[in-house]
């Protein structure tokens, strides 16, 4: 999401007495001692793999490979301000699903109207708003198919601007309603229609399914139960309504889907005049202090309900295959403003999920499973995510790092900290972070896991432009620009090449910038094309990784990102750190959501929010005063898009 996506700011960010700005030259000469090292340190333990063959996923057991040999195929875009999707010669990018497609339920399949008419109910039956991350399943479960699959896509939020015919004007339940229809999550069917065509929904399908505010979801892992879960209307604390802010997602080894709860806050006030500390560090407000949905009804109001928004911030598990199946919300992995859940798994066959909190100051984390994967017992992975251990990350000085337990009774984290058990330690998991002292990070994105190079992991850091600024933390090894407008990636490698490693060593992979910027905070230091605020972040299996970026509107227009025109999607290759420009979006557009088929040659990504104006809401008068995509004409709207070459081969070769 967008740095000036209002929503995001809410959580209260302590202060740190970090050490002041040093300079810009030292902390690049670090970063390149760092890089050295750790890159030094990969080569030392590779080897071939059997056949040269790769795993097809991330999330697969780690393999320790020779680094990748692939070689960008295709000529770089140049920048765009055109309101367009622009992908290089000899490729074509085709809209699939956009808001108010129909998801393809039976009997169930209500058009789309430009004028935004449509009802509450029908758009529970069609595609949400604001597509986000997503992940492909083959079509049948457990095989490498390529052509014929199911999509699960998240809807992270509603721009009430367009999805109303007069916008916030008259604001009514009927429109809470419609707004609580449109976010969450679609799956859909798609497949190939023929050689050298594109791919088209299956509709009606019996997979279709969406997945809303007001989906019934189960509770796992030591929040189950909890006193702080329990509301009027689930006095046992183990059924939840509803899943909200569906920001990126993840893939298990198991063929379930991963969607992650990010800026919950938003939609919840306490008006009583006292915000517990609980409250504060989460970013809730009262009615008059900032950004809300208002969505007033007693499941959002504090005063009424004052656990309902310990509910909401974590990473929701659903199994696209089967559409009757509950979701399941797995509060082992913690409670915050979930970005992302990349999982891998540890040598010993055990899960391990990345996930980062989006917001400035936030933290990054990782959750090792208990128990081990089995690849022929579904039923026994069904509860993996319930039982292990979360960690939160040091970032030390010297390159090095930790991994710190938040575990009840270790390091602090117990009753006198408040913390009556761990799942007290799950609810309020940003308060155990500060307490272990992990490293406040410039807001992680997306994670991802190098399926060639065992234990290496990169992250984005989208920017933060408070960084430095007075009463907030200063720059620091892992995060070191002040005001850091345009974002940085970082990489580690786990100890031993082993996800569940407690320690590591990181260096800076490349700061996001524009080489020419008046100030040296704001200059990249990067190889290749230029970009700002990196977000979707994912490998292929050629062991490209593909970089996604999300400048604000109010970044784009200022001085600072002049000429660099709208969000992109870049290729990268690890072991050289050369970024090509693979996309360019339309206008006011974030690009999002990164999957392949198995055979990577269909690449699907989302555009989210085409036409975004600076104050985040569509003037429903002038809906198209930024953009009008995908359709030229009528309510700009976010869109699945399908990406594949003409010729067939792999994408990006």
């Amino acid at each position: 999401m967008s740095d000036s996506y209002k929503i995001k700011h809410h959580g209260v960010e302590a202060c740190s007495n970090q050490s002041d700005n040093p300079a810009f030259s030292a902390v690049l000469d670090a970063r390149l001692s760092r890089r050295n090292v750790l890159q030094a340190g990969s080569a030392a333990g590779m080897a071939t793999l059997a056949g040269g063959l790769l795993p097809a996923l991330a999330h697969a057991a780690p393999q320790v490979a020779t680094r990748s040999a692939a070689r960008l195929g295709f000529a770089a875009v140049p920048f765009s301000v055109e309101d367009k999707v622009v992908v290089p010669a000899g490729y074509v990018a085709e809209v699939l699903y956009a808001w108010g497609d129909p998801v393809g339920l039976k009997g169930n399949s209500p058009a789309f109207k430009a004028d935004a008419s449509n009802s509450a109910d029908e758009q529970a039956a069609q595609a949400g708003m604001h597509h986000d991350g997503m992940a492909f399943f083959p079509l049948p479960q457990g095989s490498q198919a390529d052509k014929h699959g199911l999509l699960a896509i998240n809807h992270e939020y509603t721009d009430d601007g367009l999805l109303h015919p007069d916008g916030m004007k008259s604001w009514s339940g009927d429109k809470v309603k419609k707004a609580q229809a449109a976010v969450g999550v679609s799956v859909i069917e798609v497949e190939a229609a023929g050689k050298g065509q594109g791919w088209r929904v299956v509709r009606p399908s019996k997979y279709a399914r969406r997945i809303t505010a007001n989906t019934p979801m189960a509770i796992g892992g030591p929040a189950h139960g909890h006193a702080l879960m329990q509301t009027e209307a689930d006095p046992k604390g183990v059924e939840i309504l509803g899943t909200l802010n569906n920001c990126a997602n993840g893939k298990t080894p198991w063929g379930t889907y991963l969607t992650c709860e990010e800026n919950f806050d938003g939609y919840f006030v306490n008006d009583s005049g006292t915000l517990s500390d609980n409250e504060k560090r989460y970013g809730i407000k009262n009615k008059d202090a900032g950004y809300k949905w208002a969505w007033e009804d007693f499941r959002f109001d504090l005063q009424i309900n004052p656990n309902e928004a310990n509910r909401f911030g974590w990473v929701v598990e659903i199994d696209p295959y089967d559409p009757k199946s509950k979701p399941v919300k797995r509060t082992a992995l913690g409670r915050f403003k979930h970005e992302g859940a990349t999982v891998t798994l540890a040598p010993d066959g055990r899960a391990v999920v990345y996930m980062g909190d989006d917001q400035r100051f936030e933290y990054i984390y990782k959750f090792v499973s208990k128990n081990r994967y089995q690849p022929n017992n579904r039923k026994a992975n069904s509860r993996l995510l319930d039982e292990g251990t979360l960690y939160v990350a040091r970032f030390d000085a010297d390159g090095t790092g930790q991994w710190l337990p938040l575990v009840h009774g270790q390091n602090g984290v117990d009753a006198s900290k408040g913390f009556a058990d761990q799942g007290e330690v799950a609810i309020k998991a940003r308060m155990a972070a500060d307490v272990v002292g992990a490293t406040k990070m410039d807001r992680p994105e997306w994670i991802a896991v190098n399926p060639r190079v065992a234990g290496e992991v990169y992250c984005t850091l989208t920017n933060n432009s408070e960084r430095g600024s007075e009463g907030k933390p200063g720059v620091d090894a892992a995060n070191p620009r002040a005001d850091n407008k345009f974002g940085h990636i970082l990489r580690w490698q786990e100890a031993g090449g082993n996800a569940a490693a407690n320690s590591f060593k990181w260096d800076i992979f490349a700061l996001a910038g524009k080489p020419d910027a008046a100030k040296a905070e704001h200059q990249g230091a990067l190889k290749g094309d230029v970009f700002g605020s990196p977000d979707g972040l994912a490998f292929d299996r050629q062991g490209v990784l593909w970089v996604q970026t999300d400048v604000s509107t109010s970044t784009v227009n200022m001085k600072e990102y002049a000429g660099m025109g709208n969000n992109q999607m870049l290729a990268v290759l690890p072991e050289s750190g050369e970024f090509r420009r693979f996309l360019t979006g339309p206008k006011g557009c974030e690009i999002t959501g990164i999957s392949f088929t198995p055979d990577s040659k269909t690449l699907f990504i989302n555009i989210q929010h085409p036409g975004e104006p600076e104050s985040e809401r569509s003037d429903p008068v002038q809906p198209t005063a930024i953009s009008s995509w995908p359709d030229g004409a009528g309510r700009p709207r976010s869109a699945t898009v399908a990406i594949r070459k003409l010729d067939g081969g792999v994408i990006g070769s």
